[in-house]
């Protein structure tokens, strides 16, 4: 078991349900922002405005390492990327829809809009051409006193017409893994935790940490 504890950079509960089941398989006491009394702050919208996944997620477990006074932290970045759509909405998945007022459900509804609209337009314009498959990408990002890694994790699939599933956030309700065996809405926590992209990227990270001695 670790001895040590460890900041996850994230506000997103979705994300957290998930994280927790994967740091519980690997006996690491992992806190959240919220939990250690972190305020949010405007800063925290304007970490990621880099233009790859590996940049965001340095930037907030950077960010959050500095804020917390030094706790080991955990970041991440992940997005959609869509081969219709040229690989959009990739790093800007989370504003998409440039509705800057909106957050959380609201504005997962408004990048789903934008999502099916682009759909419908590229299907169109595409003909032949046109196809449905992309994929997830997480890069989980590590930052303690002593140095930074990253570990990347990607998971295939298509985007739907129609949304499935109640659970999940985000593209969630129109992302399908065969490997999940429907969308990531329709898919269980601990079935998520065990294959998404995100548990791919965590995983990875963790195994590499353990391996350096930098959990204990």
């Amino acid at each position: 078991m670790s001895r040590r504890r460890f900041l996850l950079a994230t506000r997103s509960e979705g994300k957290l349900r998930e994280l927790r089941e994967i740091f519980s398989e690997f006996g690491v006491e992992a806190v959240d922002l919220a939990t250690i009394g972190i305020p949010e702050t405007a800063r925290e919208n304007h970490l990621e405005e880099f233009e790859t996944f590996e940049e965001n997620a340095l930037a907030k477990a950077r960010y959050f390492f500095e804020v917390s006074g030094g706790i080991p932290t955990f970041g991440d970045d992940s997005g959609m990327c869509v081969d219709a759509l040229g690989g959009e909405p990739g790093v800007y998945s989370r504003r998409w829809s440039g509705r800057e007022d909106l957050e959380r459900a609201a504005l997962d509804a408004a990048n789903n809009a934008k999502l099916t609209t682009r759909m419908r337009e590229a299907r169109a314009e595409q003909g032949d051409r046109f196809t449905d498959a992309g994929r997830y990408v997480s890069v989980a990002a590590f930052k303690d006193a002593t140095g930074e890694l990253t570990r990347r994790g990607e998971i295939e699939g298509r985007v739907i017409e129609s949304p499935r599933g109640t659970g999940g956030f985000g593209y969630d309700p129109y992302f399908e893994a065969p490997e999940l065996g429907g969308t990531f809405a329709e898919s269980s926590i601990k079935n998520t935790a065990a294959g998404s992209h995100r548990a791919r990227a965590f995983r990875s990270l963790l195994a590499a940490l353990r391996a350096e001695g930098r959990l204990e």
